[in-house]
């Protein structure tokens, strides 16, 4: 895994200012970028928790998540991760 994910969880900011704190659930590549899916951890002993997908970017010493503003792009994300779980099970 990515060695600015290593620490497993990161704080997310939201436009508000509030933060949520998330496990590093798993990254994937896909299509030629990374993606991280988030677990938040208020919801992580939900039987069906709701994860959250990002895209995973690094620049030099520093990375960051960028919220994936293409819908195509985000269903197709997440239909290979569903495929990932698929073949997991």
């Amino acid at each position: 895994m990515n060695e600015h994910l290593e620490e497993n969880f990161v704080e997310l900011a939201d436009e508000n200012g509030e933060i949520t704190k998330c496990e590093v659930y798993d990254v994937v590549d896909y299509e030629g970028k990374t993606y991280a899916m988030l677990l938040p951890v208020e919801n992580a002993d939900e039987e069906d928790p709701e994860l959250i997908v990002l895209e995973y970017v690094e620049e030099g010493e520093d990375a960051y998540f960028i919220n994936i503003e293409d819908e195509d792009e985000f269903n197709r994300v997440c239909e290979y991760i569903e495929t990932l779980a698929d073949d997991v099970e």
